[in-house]
């Protein structure tokens, strides 16, 4: 998978790393992906809402050890 951006929201509680993945965003062009590392576990549920809520693709989330990793497509 070709990331074109990736993003250390590390130590960031909500909504900051959906707010950081946002502006991001705005940055990127229709169908590029943005990686997302966070460490605050309520994260998981916010990109799935964030995702809905924007048109954006969540195409995969993926815990590892105390990380959050969510890969999101531009709309």
């Amino acid at each position: 998978m070709q990331v074109n951006k990736e993003l250390d929201t590390s130590g960031l509680n909500c909504p900051l790393p959906i707010l950081k993945a946002k502006k991001a965003l705005t940055d990127m062009q229709s169908g590029q992906l943005l990686k997302v590392v966070a460490t605050d576990p309520g994260s998981v549920r916010d990109f799935q809402a964030f995702a809905k809520q924007t048109g954006n693709e969540l195409v995969e989330q993926q815990t590892v050890g105390a990380e959050f990793i969510h890969i999101l497509r531009r709309r």
